[in-house]
């Protein structure tokens, strides 16, 4: 399989392959409310743009956000594993690599189970 990177961001791999942005960023439109006294906005998410059709042998590497939105309807997408046990971070916290690409599994019909701590 090839990866293409539809993320705005160099995404590194932590075996130091990195896959360069893409001429297209895949992103949700949004739509804000006028910002209230409080300075807060309301926002509505839209479609997801940016991103092209499915292509045999490639996945496209995208955000967990447009990911999350479009599980159930594209298996060829992909997302930085960025909470798994193994990505690298910097000093202050940011990302730097990141050892595999995440896909969602749905169990049991639904996205996820909330598991009460022991």
């Amino acid at each position: 399989m090839r990866f293409k990177n539809h993320t705005p961001h160099p995404v590194r791999l932590t075996s130091g392959v990195t896959f360069d942005p893409e001429d297209s960023t895949a992103r949700i439109e949004e739509t804000h409310s006028a910002v209230d006294k409080d300075g807060v906005t309301t926002v509505r998410y839209g479609d997801v743009v940016g991103l092209p059709s499915p292509q045999p042998g490639i996945y496209l590497i995208v955000s967990r956000r447009v990911l999350d939105r479009l599980q159930r309807s594209r298996g060829d997408l992909v997302a930085p594993a960025s909470g798994h046990p193994e990505t690298q971070r910097d000093r202050h916290g940011h990302v730097v690599g990141v050892p595999c690409f995440i896909r969602i599994v749905q169990a049991h019909g639904r996205d996820y189970e909330m598991k009460e701590k022991p």
